[in-house]
């Protein structure tokens, strides 16, 4: 696992139409709407198809207040670093730092050279960078006294004026490919923008190895550079390469960038409003859900000799099956607490898997997949105990204390039940995820690696889709609390159902899988 941890952040890579000017800033408008941390675009001046970039920027980031804004890269060989530099700290300070700098050394030199730009040699260009970026660093830092002064072979600056000083420390972001681009990002860069369509299979790792070791011999810590990616995919039923298929598909494959390649930053390029949506409701909730739960996941202690069963009367049915295994993962038991009267299905019908050996013994990483679907499946126990109290304070007419205030908004008590209802649809989403991604990945393997598991498969997944219908009980509870008296009573009657088939669900599954995983693996 690979984790440089920088907080994971979901932005868009629009295509800055001259055509639609309008409705390029409108879909930039629509990425903060749904979510989205960051709006970037390519910079090509020599386009007359395209905007320009940097107006373009500016434009958005008036009509935004919180999205964060940034070229994708900027043509550095047309734009003077140091009028660059002051170009970036102005807007910085006007948007309230939501200003991020990437930058590349230069392409398509035969339309630079047309535009009045140098042509430069593929060192010459990465030289030429590496002095712009120490001339925008140099006008950017105001704490120094005198002017700026950088006598490189392509720019050169004597005696510039300092400032004005960015409104936050604006990342400088490479797009790099090569080994000098490579180099340079490590000794210098914040992040790290690559392509990934221009990446062959094992591509990332190279490049963060030799990233890393560009910092570390510039006395520089490798986390000091973000990793980011500009993707690209399809949202289908199904699909065989990479982000191609559902939602469910793009979790796993975005889940699986950032806990091995430590990418932290994903940008999606498209002009689709609705891939944009579902990419910020769909995927980036349930990427971050798993992540964190990687990253919280404490380390198992090494197996230790079981301790000897006491001989008054049997433990529980969720110890007894991992008594006196050498077992350190241990499930969360039902507590068999009910709110609804409701039943959805039968408890006592549920199929048990194949008792574990007692003679076996599991090294630290085997339990780690058990482990790490206890905690998940904990923080989805505490987003529910969150949203469940929510409701109560709803109902009880406070929410102008404590939590209700910060996720509500304390605004009106109908505006308050929306976004009451929103926090709910986000919560919902994530557990159908996790359902989704469970159902195509995780079962089936388990079933093929041990087809005595068959049963307690098939349970699982008839029980998701049980779990599915009680969501969607919520999602019409939550019209019913906007829009009729008893909309309330109906909410509550939804969550209390859902706490139950949830954490019954949970538990089961927890009973029944993590010797196996541990057993068999996560894939």
């Amino acid at each position: 696992m690979t984790d440089y941890g920088h907080d994971l952040a979901f932005g868009s890579f629009l295509t800055p139409s001259a055509g639609t000017p309008e409705q390029t800033v409108s879909l930039a408008m629509l990425c903060e709407q749904v979510g989205l941390d960051l709006v970037t675009f390519q910079d090509h001046p020599y386009q007359p198809g395209f905007l320009d970039t940097w107006t373009l920027l500016s434009v958005v980031a008036a009509r935004t207040e919180r999205v964060a804004v940034s070229a994708n890269v900027l043509n550095l060989p047309l734009r003077p670093p140091a009028v660059l530099a002051r170009s970036a700290a102005s807007l910085d300070l006007l948007s309230g730092g939501r200003v991020e700098l990437g930058l590349g050394a230069g392409a398509f030199w035969d339309a630079i050279e047309a535009m009045g730009g140098q042509r430069l040699t593929p060192a010459d260009a990465v030289q030429a960078l590496a002095e712009a970026i120490e001339i925008i660093r140099r006008i950017w830092d105001t704490d120094t006294r005198g002017g700026v002064r950088v006598d490189g072979d392509f720019h050169r600056v004597h005696g510039a004026k300092r400032g004005p000083a960015p409104a936050h420390d604006i990342g400088i972001w490479l797009g790099a490919y090569k080994p000098r681009m490579l180099q340079l990002t490590g000794r210098v860069a914040d992040g790290w923008l690559p392509s990934l369509g221009y990446l062959a299979d094992g591509d990332l790792a190279a490049g963060n190895l030799r990233i890393d070791e560009a910092a570390a011999a510039a006395g520089r810590s490798p986390s000091a550079v973000r990793r980011l990616l500009n993707v690209s995919g399809s949202f289908t039923g199904s699909g065989t390469g990479p982000l191609q298929g559902p939602a469910a598909r793009w979790v796993d494959d975005l889940t699986r960038w950032a806990l091995e390649d430590g990418i932290s930053t994903f940008i999606l390029g498209t002009d689709d409003p609705d891939d944009l949506r579902r990419f910020a409701a769909e995927v980036a909730p349930a990427v971050r859900e798993l992540v964190a739960a990687e990253r919280t996941a404490p380390v198992p202690a090494a197996p230790v000799p079981p301790a000897p069963v006491p001989a008054a009367g049997p433990a529980p049915l969720v110890q007894s099956r991992h008594a006196g295994t050498g077992f350190a993962v241990v499930p969360t038991p039902d507590d068999g607490v009910r709110r609804s009267s409701r039943r959805v299905w039968d408890e006592a019908a549920r199929p048990t898997g194949p008792a574990p050996d007692p003679a076996r013994r599991y090294t630290r990483q085997e339990l780690v997949g058990g482990q790490h679907l206890i905690d998940i499946h904990d923080h989805l126990r505490a987003e529910l105990a969150q949203v469940q109290d929510l409701v109560e304070q709803v109902a009880a007419g406070s929410l102008g204390v404590g939590a209700a205030r910060s996720h509500l908004n304390t605004m009106t008590m109908r505006q308050n039940n929306w976004t009451l209802g929103t926090y709910c649809e986000s919560y919902c989403r994530v557990v159908t995820t996790h359902h989704t991604i469970e159902d195509q990945s995780m079962l089936p393997h388990l079933e093929r690696a041990d087809p005595r598991l068959a049963p307690v498969v098939d349970r699982l997944q008839q029980e998701h889709l049980v779990i599915h219908e009680v969501l969607e009980g919520v999602d019409r509870a939550l019209v019913a609390l906007v829009s009729t008296p008893t909309g309330m009573d109906e909410l509550r009657a939804a969550m209390d159902l859902l706490t139950d088939t949830l954490l019954s669900h949970l538990s089961y599954e927890e009973r029944e899988l993590v010797e196996p995983l541990a057993r068999l693996g996560m894939h």
